[in-house]
């Protein structure tokens, strides 16, 4: 998957960072060390990590990861970033 989106809660600048969903790479979701979790309620899973979004940024640069745009979205911070395929 040459696309990614990490978010996190604007005032949780230091984490946790959302890093995927059910459907993301698992070989990265395994690089960034994330657990992948079901809120009560939602019928879809995420994946989460507790390093705030600096530190994913840097480790998602290391594999290839570049980013292309970053908004806030009401109280969501959001970084949209791609990798070249293969």
């Amino acid at each position: 998957m040459p696309y990614m989106l990490i978010s996190t809660q604007i005032r949780l600048e230091i984490g946790p960072t959302n890093v995927g969903d059910e459907y993301s790479d698992p070989d990265v979701m395994n690089y960034l060390g994330a657990r992948k979790t079901t809120m009560l309620g939602n019928n879809f899973s995420e994946y989460h990590v507790d390093e705030p979004p600096r530190v994913v940024l840097d480790k998602l640069e290391k594999i290839g990861f570049r980013l292309l745009s970053m908004t806030g979205v009401g109280q969501t911070l959001v970084w949209c970033l791609h990798r070249e395929t293969e």
